[in-house]
């Protein structure tokens, strides 16, 4: 795998299978029944597993064609310790992932990768594995462990539907580090503070750079990012990150190391807001925006933006059909453009991709995602033509209690 793929394919989120250690506070334990339909006591053990399973079709303007098959593997068990043993306000999770398949974006050839699934080989890990602690009435929690920081950080619901890796986490951080911060598929131990109340709440963690392919075993630095928010009908969000240590230059062609480093940080904002309905129902309506800035020395990318708006139940007899459409830019930063060899091609200021997708659950177990994206001048080159991506996703989710 070269270290575009390495650095291209940290760039690839999970957002809409992560469990949030935040949101699963809030939500009511689940209730067993007897017989008579009387609940009784909840159950403190859940053990879930999700299969997604992609076909993709590449068809590049220029001429290369191409399908490719690829899938994922989630095997996720929560335990609530209070239940179990006694321990309040306590709680664990481990996840298990497995990736296979294909790589569709050695067809398409963009830097911000064109399917939230794909990885460089396949591979199964141990994903995450993290004790909490809930605190002051459960407005305060403390996370220790393996940890994907994509599960509650730079993260928005209204865009997770969405295929294209920078609708999950914005690739001005994603490319960053030798082997990208501790996302999907490679995570680290961290550790998470949040408070909160009903309308408000502030977040910060410190969590070790992976280890991987492109660090060569030296050292690993950490990052630092906080983040805080308002939420509401207007959900606002804003952020800030660093690295420990300077951090290698990235240079064209491509995703290359350079020979020197620099400070990695940067900075992001996230909107949402209702347009109609109400949340979990029928004929809710939600646009967000999404913008970010770095260095843009440690990463190909200065900046970028996502904007998009998503329907839930958008079909009458659909209850769970859900339409998504975004719009995303990744500004490739002044210092990559003039480090460009002037024997490659010439760069322009950004790659973009636009990406239409619906939803719908089928069975009990099972839902389909049909998907079409177009990437403009991916990996920034000025006279490559556009690419259409068409794809289909088959999820399927057990729920083992």
């Amino acid at each position: 795998m070269t270290l575009r793929q390495s650095i291209m394919l940290m760039a690839a989120p999970m957002l809409a299978v992560l469990p949030s250690p935040a949101l699963a506070q809030e939500e009511e334990p689940r209730a067993e029944t007897n017989g008579e339909g009387e609940e009784e006591r909840t159950s403190a053990f859940s053990l879930d597993l999700l299969y997604k399973a992609d076909l993709v079709g590449v068809a590049a303007g220029g001429g290369t064609r191409g399908a490719r098959f690829l899938d994922n593997i989630d095997l996720m068990a929560a335990v609530d310790l209070d239940r179990a043993a006694g321990w309040e306000g306590a709680s664990a999770y481990v996840g298990v992932l497995s990736n296979a398949g294909a790589r569709p974006n050695d067809i398409a050839g963009t830097l911000q990768g064109v399917n939230n699934i794909e990885v460089g080989g396949p591979d199964a890990v141990l994903y995450q594995a993290w004790l909490q602690q809930r605190f002051a009435g459960d407005r305060g929690s403390i996370l220790v462990g393996k940890y994907d920081l994509n599960s509650e950080f730079y993260a928005n619901p209204s865009a997770a539907a969405l295929i294209a890796p920078a609708f999950g986490i914005g690739s001005e951080l994603a490319a960053t580090g030798p082997n990208g911060p501790s996302i999907f598929p490679q995570t680290d131990l961290g550790i998470r503070l949040r408070l909160e109340d009903r309308r408000h709440y502030v977040q910060a963690a410190v969590i070790r750079a992976p280890r991987g392919v492109a660090d060569e075993g030296g050292p690993r630095s950490a990052l630092f990012i906080a983040e805080a928010g308002l939420r509401g009908r207007t959900a606002i969000t804003v952020g800030g990150w660093t690295y420990s240590d300077r951090q290698p230059r990235i240079v064209p062609p491509g995703v290359t190391l350079g020979p020197d480093t620099a400070a990695s940080h940067g900075l992001y904002a996230l909107v949402e807001q209702d347009l109609a309905g109400e949340a979990d129902k029928m004929g809710y309506w939600c646009a967000f925006l999404r913008m970010g800035l770095s260095d843009g020395l440690t990463t190909p990318f200065a900046d970028g933006m996502q904007v998009g708006v998503t329907g839930h139940g958008v079909l009458p007899s659909r209850p769970e059909s859900l339409l998504s459409i975004g719009f995303a830019t990744a500004g490739l930063s002044r210092a990559y453009r003039r480090a460009n060899p002037a024997d490659e091609p010439p760069l322009t200021r950004s790659e973009s991709t636009i990406e239409l997708t619906y939803s719908d659950r089928v069975a009990r177990f099972l839902t389909l995602q049909p998907d079409v994206q177009y990437v403009h001048r991916p990996s920034g080159l000025r006279d490559a033509p556009g690419v259409v991506v068409l794809g289909l996703r088959a999820i399927v989710d057990w729920k083992i209690h």
